[in-house]
């Protein structure tokens, strides 16, 4: 044996990690240009300083871009990085504490506007890549997985404690900064927006879907969303043989948490019951109750039927309006 030779260089032959490797190159190469890191300023004593910082995806060829809610932290004016060095500033359009979206505007951009999605596609384990500006490190790219659907999370607006729906969770990599950057599937649609880190692992993201597109054109419109509000915490589940004969549906909505005096509570709905139908509908998510809570419904009786220890019970529950601010 040649002790003196070089050993013999190891050559990849893992076609899936190839492909996989591709995957993440080319959505990262496809998504990145719309992706800005973004500057949110405020002005005191004639001087301008920085109270929001995270990423915005553009969505519009005459300068719009969306981003989280709480990245614009209540004011109105910033500037925009983009991935090949142009610079704008921003306005604020509207801005959703509950979706925890907002619109901004900036002067007309060099790059084409992302293409949207349908999170409704995706499924648990599918592949996902976020693009945005963690940690102030413009453009990056983590991957990973839809690790969950349908997830609600509680969320504090101005002093009231408020509920954001259906959102994906994943456990492709986010930081500080990353919130308001893209979500993107294999085909480098935008399917969500991040929005907040909840701990080691875990990401989540606000869905691009019927219910958001709705809200980002009332933004867009009026510069803010007039919705009902029914304060309730849910998950998506799939009922059991017995529950499926009686009732005739294979999903519902069981109620994870019931805010203390919202109109869900004043219904008598309570934690453990699982939402069959509102307003008539089937109910199978939580994105199929929001599009029941805009603004035609604020002050209308609501029916809603409810799986309650193996019996179907009929509830009323008036939605309320949601104050601006979330309140």
């Amino acid at each position: 044996m040649n002790q003196g030779s070089e050993p013999a260089a190891q050559v990849p032959d893992d076609d899936a990690l190839d492909s996989y490797s591709q995957t993440v190159m080319r959505v990262a190469e496809t998504v990145t240009p719309h992706v800005a890191a973004i500057e949110m300023t405020s002005t005191r004593r004639n001087s301008r300083f920085r109270v929001g910082a995270g990423s915005a995806v553009l969505f519009t060829e005459d300068g719009y871009l969306l981003t989280n809610s709480h990245v614009v932290a209540g004011t109105n004016k910033g500037h925009a990085a983009f991935a090949d060095g142009s610079r704008t500033d921003l306005e604020l359009v509207g801005a959703d504490p509950l979706s925890d979206l907002a619109v901004v505007r900036g002067k007309a951009p060099r790059v084409a506007p992302a293409q949207f999605g349908d999170a409704e596609t995706l499924r648990v384990g599918q592949l996902v890549i976020a693009v945005g500006n963690p940690l102030g490190l413009a453009g990056s790219v983590t991957a990973g997985v839809v690790s969950g659907l349908g997830r609600s999370i509680p969320v504090w607006a101005g002093g009231n404690r408020r509920v954001i729906e259906d959102v994906i969770q994943t456990d492709a990599a986010l930081n500080p900064g990353s919130s308001g950057g893209a979500l993107a599937d294999a085909r480098g649609r935008i399917v969500g927006i991040n929005t907040a880190v909840a701990g080691a692992g875990l990401g989540l993201a606000v869905p691009i879907n019927t219910t958001t597109r709705r809200i980002i054109f009332a933004l867009l419109t009026d510069g803010r969303v007039r919705r009902a509000y029914l304060g309730v915490v849910s998950t998506p589940i799939r009922l059991n043989a017995s529950a499926v004969i009686r009732t005739g549906q294979r999903d519902g909505l069981r109620v994870v948490e019931v805010l203390a005096g919202s109109p869900a509570g004043r219904s008598g709905l309570q934690a453990g019951d699982i939402i069959l139908t509102a307003g008539g509908r089937a109910v199978s998510n939580a994105e199929s109750l929001q599009k029941l809570l805009f603004s035609d419904a604020i002050g209308q009786p609501l029916q809603i039927r409810v799986l309650r220890d193996g019996t179907e019970v009929d509830l009323v529950a008036v939605p309320e309006e949601m104050q601006a601010n979330g309140q």
